[in-house]
Formats: C-alpha cells, structure tokens, sequence
C-alpha cells in the first residue's frame, strides 16, 4: 500500500510527559494532582519523566535515525511562564538541522497551577490567558514552524478533568466541565487568530466511532447523546459556528449555557489548516436504567461520570484483544472517524496526530507492529475513499510518564529505562523507520 507523496510520517510526545525539569518551572495542575494520594497509580510524578529537557538533542538524533520527517510535541505552558521558552527555540533548531518537521502542540494539559487557582477551565479568563500565551510561542516559533495545534484532546481536559476527576485537576462538576468545554473551544478561536497567518493550525481531538450495542431505538439514541458529548460538543462549533441543539437540550438539566457569549461560536470557527484525529478505540453503547451512570469504560472509574446529562447511558467493552490498556483494538473506527471528517467538511485536510498502543516492556514487539499496520491500513483505504489524509503521528516516540497510570504503561517504540534513561529502540521503531523512508505498508 503505497501512500502518497508527501504524507508526513512522525511520532508525538508531550511536554509534562517526558522532559521532566519541574524544578526549572512554575507547577501545573498536574504536579499537584501526582501529589494528591491515590490519584496517581504509585504515586508516580513528572518530575524527572524521560529527562528530555537534559536529553533532547539525543532525542532529536534518534528522530532523525528513524527517519521521522516530522515531530509532534508540546510546549509547557508553566516552563515559558517560567522564562524557559528558549528550550523550545534550541529544539525547533535542532529539528530543523536534521530535517525534521517541528510540529508544536500548545497546550496538552499542563494549566498552570495558578491560573487553575483562579477558576481554571470553567472561566472565561483562562481562555484569553491561553490567547496570550500562544502570542508570546508564535512571536519567538513563528517564523520557522508552518504546523501548529492548539489543543490537545480537550475533551479530556474538560470531562476527565472537571466531571468524572480522574485527570488533573481532579474536579467532579458537570456543569464546570461544560464550561470548561466551552472556553477550551474559546481558547482554540482566539489562538488560532494570533498565529502567524503563513502557518496552518489545527487542533488534535480525541473523537468517539460510537456504536449502538444493538438496533433499537433506544441503543440508537445512547449513541446520539454520546457522539453529542464525544464529538458535536467540538465539531459542531469548530466546524459550523453553533453547537448541536440536541447536545443543549441533553444538557438543559445541568446548565443553561448562558456563558456562551453572543460571538463565541463564530470565533471559535477559525479557518483550519488540518484537523487532527486521535484514535485508539472506539465506544460501544446502550440505553441503561441502571443508577451512577457510566460504566468504568465509559472513563468514569471515579465514581462520577464524565458525561454530563447522559447518565441514562451504559458502555460495553466489545470482545476481542486488548492492548494493556485494555482499550478494545478496532482500526474500523479511525476509517470511519476519517471518512466521517472529509464528508462533513470537505477539503479540510486531516492528520492523524496520535494512534499507538500500549504493550509489555519488551524490545521485541510485535504486537505493536501489527496493531499500527492495521490502523494504517484503515488510513491507507480511508484515503482511497476520499479522505485527504495528509500525515500520520505515532503515539509514542518513547515511553513516558501515562498520566494517572504513571510510569505503569508504555505506548513507546523506543524503550525507556527509567533508572538509567537509556533509550533503545524496539522492533517497532525499526519498523516504522523502514516505513517512514518508503512510504509503503507492506
């Protein structure tokens, strides 16, 4: 399977994730939730991660000795708060020398502390914070990077982190995870129109191929309410200016959503340079009269649900293998999510800024080869039927700090030892390395 020329292959990391150096910047909110007991599996941090703030030029070395063409990473909102900017400068440098794409991420879920200390999220201020830092990133980035995202997956800043409290900052209010929703697609607007105008910038979203657990009407209207949640919540004003009515009618019992100002959804509908896709799973649901709403693999393992005003729905975990994150593998769902983009906004270009998966420790990792060979080939026929598909970004170039589940998990091709911080690459990064010079999927 030939891919086009041109198609952008890379790999993606994050900033609290892997460069560690907390001591050399202001706290976010995820420094504090790492120290709240329980929150974190071991009470893991990122304080040290893969040590890339020490490590990065043999980082980008490595990058370039598997033949990335382009390196999606993010920019700590606390470090250029802390004056630590130049780190960034150096980095697009680097890439740059060897070829490498510099593809900056402005913000994956680092707020810093004292803005979440002044509401967070849920308050419009935060959202014009964001505006100026992204000036501040693009005036000293600006004239070497041509692909920005402004968010990453702010569906999981808004309901992990503000409903169900299993992500940073560990919040269990559904109508502050609306908000919260809102002023993330604010902040995207108002980035978007501080960019260099040369560049294309786009946002990463974590989209559901959400599935009626059978035909009934009732299943039906389950997957409704969620795709509203999962899906329209963003799209619908990214793409069209106004949010869904159903998904405010759903939500009519948890908020009136007076804090969406007249204009806020014409801003938020910047022109985009590319829309990004994150994929790993897709969402199997049903209508349920049972009481606490979601089940765990529906991300509410806290107790509370992260799906506001649909607690009338239950998720299934469909049979079939697992990654050790004990996500169902499905690459079905990333042709459709693809296929679904390019009909609903024709001519947007598309990325798939994260897909990968997470397995054992071992060098030889066969089922990671096998898990990423299918879902590119779902790209590969999405892009046959029509999807203009323009890169692909595997999660992760290395393995790193996974949020709540600490250091427990790996999405790496590169292998990394946590005492020594010794990276080695798997067979997968040999792999994809192979695949990245010859644009073919055998």
């Amino acid at each position: 399977m030939e891919f086009p020329e041109g198609f952008l292959w890379g790999a993606a990391t994050a900033a609290f994730q892997i460069e560690g150096g907390a001591e050399l910047r202001g706290p976010c909110i995820w420094d504090t939730f790492c120290r709240t007991p329980g929150k974190v599996r071991g009470g893991d941090t990122g304080d040290v991660a893969t040590d890339h703030l020490r490590l990065w030029r043999e980082d980008v070395a490595l990058m370039a000795e598997l033949g990335l063409g382009a390196y999606r990473f993010s920019v700590s909102w606390p470090r250029v708060r802390s004056g630590g900017i130049g780190f960034y400068d150096a980095l697009v440098d680097e890439l740059l020398s060897y070829g490498i794409q510099p593809c900056p991420t402005l913000y994956h879920w680092d707020l810093p502390q004292e803005l979440e200390d002044a509401g967070g999220w849920p308050e419009r201020g935060t959202a014009y914070a964001f505006a100026a830092y992204a000036e501040q990133v693009a005036r000293v980035l600006g004239d070497r990077v041509g692909l920005w995202t402004t968010l990453n997956e702010p569906w999981c800043s808004a309901f992990l982190g503000y409903a169900s409290g299993v992500h940073a900052p560990g919040r269990t209010s559904p109508a502050d995870s609306l908000r919260a929703a809102h002023h993330l697609n604010l902040a995207h607007g108002l980035a978007v129109a501080v960019l260099p105008s040369s560049a294309r910038a786009g946002i990463a979203l974590n989209p559901s191929a959400v599935r009626p657990l059978t035909g009934s009407t009732a299943d039906a209207d389950a997957a409704r309410r969620i795709d509203a949640l999962a899906n329209r919540i963003f799209t619908g004003p990214l793409l069209h200016g106004a949010y869904p009515q159903d998904l405010l009618e759903d939500t009519a019992g948890v908020t009136d959503w007076a804090f969406v100002r007249p204009g806020d959804e014409a801003l938020i509908r910047q022109p985009l340079g590319f829309l990004g896709v994150n994929y790993y799973t897709p969402a199997v649901v049903s209508a349920s009269t049972a009481p606490g709403g979601p089940r765990a693999d529906g991300h509410g393992s806290s107790g509370h649900s992260p799906w506001p005003g649909a607690d009338s729905v239950a998720f299934h975990q469909p049979p079939g293998e697992r990654t050790d994150m004990d996500w169902s593998i499905d690459p079905s769902g990333l042709h459709e999510l693809l296929t679904r983009f390019s009909r609903e906004a024709p001519g947007l270009p598309l990325m798939v800024t994260e897909n990968g998966a997470a397995y054992a420790p071992d060098l030889h990792d066969p089922q990671r080869i096998r898990y990423v060979r299918e879902h590119l080939a779902a790209v590969h026929r999405a892009i046959a039927d029509g999807a203009p598909v323009e890169g692909y970004f595997l999660w992760s170039l290395m393995d790193n700090f996974e949020w709540a589940y600490g250091y427990g998990k790996r999405f790496g091709i590169v292998h990394v030892d946590y005492g020594t911080q010794a990276r080695t690459p798997r067979s997968s990064a040999r792999w994809y390395a192979g695949l990245a010079r010859s644009g073919r999927l055998e």
